[in-house]
């Protein structure tokens, strides 16, 4: 008797539109069904896996949780995703639903093409694309172009390419949603709402749906069973860099960078953000995330910055034998100068 699929919801969105949150979210509450996670983080730290392994979840251990911090995982997908989801499929008690948190900088096109994998698509279908969006920062006309001043310098030179890696980004993931969520809307009001609903609706010729979250609040039940087998869909939802390299050539993330940096304790954490605020401003840092170490505090402090907007938090205790330290993962364009950068943070402890 053959198998039923087993469904997968792809969850993806710009860096910091509050994915993770959403996920622990549904995590609290999954109605008894078994959920294995497959994370993917640009850069070498694991943020958003540390966190969502302390979320102690009942049906969904820590076992249940896989990170892939190879790289972007629409750029890893025979090395790195077909591997981890046949190890998934092979395991005696598979999961129920399988949930996949792409990085902020993923284009979800090219994942949820590798369903199409001869010995994924007879297991697994793809139950749907959900794309969150930072709904404070589309208000503040963080994605729209002033499209007058463009058409002018354009006027001026005609091989100014007006579209940014950002945008082309932002339209990629949108493109390929299924839903769409308008997170963090008490972050603005009603017409600043009506605003973002408008902004994004343009940014895509598909017509997913689109529903508001606050902190990333959204129902288990609306999350997963939409049921839309979006594998089959795919060639509909062509992104930017699919379009542009429909020759064979192969995309990169050459627009954008990621480091580390290790940092000591950090006695004043309220005056420690501060501080990182003017660094993110004058550098154009785009995401920062990571984790404090506060000398005499037993928990630890996590950290998560999206542009200037800097949330702060002790989400647990520091384990036994586990080696305290502040460490923070930057992620900006690749024009950004991470010597000054590095230095300025490591000159805050």
């Amino acid at each position: 008797m053959s198998q039923q699929k087993i469904p997968a919801t792809v969850i993806t969105g710009f860096l910091g539109a509050g994915k993770t949150t959403m996920i622990r979210n549904l995590l609290s509450n999954t109605n008894g069904k078994k959920i294995a996670l497959i994370i993917n983080e640009f850069g070498d730290l694991g943020v958003d896996g540390e966190v969502l392994k302390g979320c102690g979840a009942e049906n969904c251990t820590e076992d249940d949780i896989i990170e892939l911090t190879n790289g972007c995982i629409c750029c890893t997908v025979a090395d790195d995703f077909i591997p981890t989801m046949s190890k998934l499929l092979e395991r005696e008690n598979r999961p129920d639903h399988i949930v996949i948190e792409t990085s902020g900088l993923a284009l979800p096109q090219p994942l949820v093409a590798a369903f199409n994998w001869p010995d994924i698509r007879t297991q697994v279908t793809v139950d749907g694309v959900i794309t969150v969006v930072d709904s404070a920062a589309v208000a503040a006309g963080r994605f729209a172009d002033d499209h007058d001043a463009v058409e002018a310098r354009r006027v001026e030179d005609d091989t100014l390419d007006h579209e940014s890696p950002i945008e082309e980004l932002f339209e990629d993931q949108l493109t390929c949603a299924d839903m769409i969520v308008l997170n963090k809307t008490d972050l603005i009001d009603g017409a600043g709402l009506a605003r973002v609903r408008e902004e994004v609706a343009s940014r895509t010729a598909r017509k997913p749906v689109i529903i508001e979250a606050k902190n990333g609040v959204v129902p288990t039940s609306v999350l997963l069973g939409l049921g839309i087998g979006t594998e089959e869909d795919i060639g509909n939802r062509k992104s930017h860099h699919e379009l542009e390299h429909e020759d064979g050539t192969p995309h990169d993330h050459d627009e954008f960078d990621s480091f580390v940096v290790d940092l000591g304790p950090v006695a004043d954490p309220v005056a420690f953000v501060e501080s990182l605020k003017g660094i993110i401003a004058e550098h154009d840092v785009l995401r920062l995330k990571g984790f404090v170490d506060v000398p005499g505090k037993p928990m630890r402090l996590q950290l998560q910055a999206v542009g200037s907007r800097i949330d702060h938090y002790f989400d647990r205790a520091w384990a036994s034998g586990e080696t305290r330290r502040t460490r923070l993962v930057v992620i900006g364009l690749h024009e950004m100068d991470e010597g000054a950068v590095r230095e300025a943070i490591e000159g805050l402890v």
